[in-house]
């Protein structure tokens, strides 16, 4: 443990699917001494499903992720600690919409963007949103060792939507410090030095907009 003061309040993690935002995100909450918030997606029961019939259970798959997260978000934050001031998350609340975008149809999605934006300024946003940039290639060798079983079918061509999809949203956020790495040549999972490299890099002041570092 390094004992070291974060910088930033509340830093969340973000990226595609086996990008590795819980790993750094419980490594940085030891380090920082900070509360950890993990998403809690392996309980959603629509989960296995979705990947199994995409068209089908899409739709209660999003509206049950936008509840729970909402739900977790609101507690977490709301409430505060003496002992851990500053907050790691392994997602940010704006990931409902990027997959909810990724995932539906016009109509669902115009109905889903409704609901997110009646609840989304209710909750404080990140002083520190880190995107963790893998290649597809990258990404399918970190889903293959993890081992579930309902995301071994994911395609290439979802991961690079879902990549396209964060990337849009992205350059809309102009009130965020917004910190874009690209890690495909860190093994911050396993390999101690590269871990360090990349707390530096989130633990940096930086400025409004996006910022982005190739590690």
């Amino acid at each position: 443990m390094t004992d070291k003061q974060a910088l930033y309040n509340f830093i969340a993690i973000e990226g595609n699917i086996g990008a590795g935002k819980t790993t750094l995100a419980k490594k940085l909450a030891v380090d920082f001494n900070a509360r950890l918030i993990l998403e809690q997606f392996a309980e959603n029961p629509f989960l296995p499903k979705f990947y199994s019939d995409p068209e089908k259970h899409a739709f209660p798959l999003e509206l049950s992720f936008l509840a729970e997260r909402y739900q977790q978000l609101k507690n977490e934050l709301g409430r505060q600690d003496l002992f851990k001031p500053s907050i790691v998350s392994d997602y940010y609340f704006l990931k409902s919409l990027i997959f909810a975008k990724a995932n539906l149809g016009i109509d669902e999605f115009g109905l889903y963007s409704k609901l997110f934006h009646i609840i989304n300024g209710s909750l404080p946003k990140p002083d520190l949103f880190v995107y963790l940039y893998h290649d597809v290639e990258r990404l399918q060798e970190n889903i293959k060792k993890r081992g579930r079983s309902y995301e071994q079918s994911i395609s290439d061509d979802y991961l690079i939507k879902i990549q396209s999809t964060y990337f849009d949203f992205i350059k809309q956020l102009n009130d965020l410090r917004i910190l874009v790495v690209d890690v495909n040549k860190l093994d911050f999972a396993n390999d101690n030095e590269h871990y360090n490299q990349m707390m530096e890099i989130i633990n940096q002041p930086y400025n409004q907009g996006i910022t982005r570092i190739t590690a």
